[in-house]
């Protein structure tokens, strides 16, 4: 068989035998086939093609080869090709200066590289690359955990209090921007300067606090001095921050001397139970014998007054006595004699013996004897 049509290219050959190859690729003599196509025609057929596209026209002229010169048949940019190209390229840069803010966000505009204005939610124009605009997201809460176990500074939650004690804090700072053209050019880098003041106001807080309440009773009021201590410090730097909320997380013993810390808490509680059982009971015993005292006072009080009444009554009978005394004082006398042998002879067994009942012999026909005192028992049983 004749090698006709062997070659990639429309060659001829069959190059049989293992033959260099490369007497396939050399350019075609007058009396071999098909010719290979230049690179330089490769290329001109595609320009031609792409200015068709684009709204040119393309011819032939002669062997194929693109036609030369201003003639109708070659390839040109016409007018609305270049009125086209203007539009997109306003359309582009209009699309370039316009931008937009979000209601949770604040835009804000350098003019070559300083600031100059911050603009609210809502669409906005900036004369694009003379005005640059950065979009920040002032409502976002960012948190900033501090002395908590995956910081890579794991001994920042360690303090010293004012007794010399040591207590582990782990607290939370969160914070959202309120002035953004300060949070960008005031502060470097924004939460590193949040976790260093934060850190520095914690630990002056407890530097100035004894353990015992910052265990027990004192976390809420630590906490809100905490904020209001980093923001003032943040505004002092004009940082455009604004502290939402310090959550005091944890406040402990550091691990090594927990469990002797807990045995020292439980032995105060127990004294304090037993400070408590003590004065329970003083206060009781306190009161009763307050309450005697005042009985005895009372009592006493009651005493005195019965005995001056009783002698101003004394006194009052004795005056009486005294005057009617002086008007009649043979009766008086009498009555007072009277008075007074009734109140000795009251209570004293009594019996009569009347002489006059017996003889000069001492005989007689009666028993001089009268006993009075089983008469008065007869009469009060009666």
């Amino acid at each position: 068989m004749s090698g006709n049509n062997g070659g990639p290219w429309g060659s001829g050959g069959s190059n049989k035998g293992g033959g260099n190859r490369d007497d396939d690729r050399r350019p075609a003599g007058p009396n071999d086939g098909p010719q290979i196509p230049e690179i330089d025609d490769l290329m001109r057929k595609g320009q031609e093609q792409l200015k068709v596209l684009m709204g040119g026209r393309g011819g032939r002229n002669g062997g194929g080869r693109p036609g030369g010169g201003g003639g109708d048949g070659g390839p040109g940019i016409t007018k609305g090709m270049v009125g086209l190209g203007a539009i997109a390229a306003v359309g582009l840069y209009l699309f370039s200066s316009f931008y937009t803010v979000k209601p949770e966000e604040q835009g804000v505009e350098l003019l070559l590289g300083e600031y100059f204005r911050t603009t609210d939610n809502g669409p906005h124009f900036a004369w694009w690359p003379f005005v640059t605009v950065d979009v920040i997201p002032v409502t976002t809460e960012r948190t900033e955990d501090i002395g908590v176990a995956t910081n890579s500074r794991s001994q920042t939650g360690l303090m010293l209090t004012t007794d010399a004690n040591i207590v582990d804090i782990d607290f939370q700072v969160v914070w959202n921007i309120n002035n953004p053209a300060n949070y960008l050019f005031n502060v470097a880098d924004a939460r590193l300067t949040v976790q260093a003041v934060s850190e520095s106001v914690m630990r002056e807080i407890i530097a100035a606090s004894n353990l015992a309440p910052i265990l027990n009773r004192d976390r809420e009021a630590i906490a809100i001095d905490a904020q209001e201590r980093i923001q003032a410090t943040l505004n002092e730097y004009e940082a455009g921050i604004s502290i939402v909320r310090v959550n005091l997380l944890k406040a402990d013993p550091p691990a090594e001397v927990i469990d002797s810390f807990r045995q020292v808490q439980a032995a105060e509680q127990e004294r304090d139970r037993l400070e408590r059982t003590a004065d329970a009971y003083a206060n009781r015993e306190l009161a009763r014998a307050r309450g005697e005292s005042a009985q005895t006072l009372e009592e006493a009080e009651g005493y005195r007054a019965q005995v001056v009444n009783e002698a101003l009554g004394e006194a009052s009978r004795f005056s009486a006595v005294l005057e009617e005394y002086s008007q009649a004082p043979d009766v008086i006398r009498k009555r007072l004699y009277l008075e007074t042998m009734e109140r000795v002879l009251g209570d004293v067994d009594k019996m009569i013996l009347d002489p006059s009942l017996t003889g000069s012999d001492g005989a007689g026909g009666v028993v001089p004897y009268l006993p009075l005192n089983e008469l008065t028992r007869s009469n009060g049983g009666n």
